[in-house]
């Protein structure tokens, strides 16, 4: 069975990633800053399903970090099959009024640490002809999102980057997937104090477990792009036809409190 690295597995879609990997038989790679969480899952996915899970504590906030959990990785003989990379946050409010070093944070997690855990283990996959990864992006990768703005522009990037991978390591026999969930109950929102915005306390949330089995589903069968939900897919397509200038201020009413 295939052996899955997973980052931000100690709850949300990632915890729910778990699970379902583990439930199918497949080894696992954990990763999240919180190890009593990742403990705690180990030992109930091991007793409950009889694999072999390795935790790896670790903040990808930190420069190298993806370095340090492949050395690891690699120091244990473990294969990646499938890489996951499901870490990620935001932060909710106007971008002048925001935290640079939470916002610099967030850039070094949604993209640089996802960016290296691809160019580390994807070598390995072309060498073997076989792998899978799939990258967490978000219905914010097709719109801009002001209140939200650095974390909307860094799934644009999730986005393009998964597509033009994925077109030039296809011929190995290897996918990537770009997984674009809408508002989840995931805790996100939490993390990013936007409880209070409409776009969480106003809309219907998908659950954490009704995202992570369609993006598994979606990632087993290679697709390019997997966007959960009816009413997101078509919000992915109306925006190619709607001026931008209506987008931003359609967006704003969405996000905002």
């Amino acid at each position: 069975m295939k052996t899955a690295l997973i980052t931000g597995a100690s709850s949300g879609i990632g915890l729910e990633l778990a699970k379902i990997h583990a439930s199918k038989g497949g080894d696992l790679v954990i990763i999240a800053r919180s190890k009593d969480k990742l403990n705690a899952l180990k030992i109930q996915l091991e007793k409950e399903f009889g694999i072999n899970v390795l935790v790896i504590e670790k903040d990808l906030a930190t420069p190298n970090a993806a370095i340090e959990v492949f050395t690891e990785t690699e120091s244990h003989g473990i294969q990646v099959d499938y890489l996951i990379n499901n870490a990620g946050f935001g932060l909710y409010g106007k971008f002048e009024d925001s935290d640079w070093e939470a916002e610099n944070d967030m850039i070094q997690v949604n993209i640089t640490a996802l960016t290296q855990f691809t160019k580390l283990y994807l070598p390995g996959m072309i060498a073997r002809k076989n792998g899978k990864i799939m990258n967490v992006a978000s219905t914010a990768a097709f719109v801009p999102g002001p209140t939200m703005a650095v974390y909307c522009a860094t799934k644009p990037y999730v986005l393009s980057f998964s597509e033009a991978v994925n077109n030039e390591v296809s011929h190995h026999g290897i996918s990537i997937t770009a997984l674009c969930p809408g508002a989840t109950a995931s805790g996100f929102s939490k993390t990013a104090k936007a409880d209070k915005s409409a776009l969480f306390s106003k809309t219907k949330l998908a659950t954490s477990e009704e995202v992570a089995q369609f993006g598994y589903a979606a990632m087993l069968k290679g697709k390019q792009v997997a966007i959960h939900g009816f009413m997101n897919q078509f919000l992915a397509f109306i925006v190619r036809f709607t001026p931008r200038s209506l987008v931003v201020k359609i967006s704003r009413k969405v996000i905002d409190q």
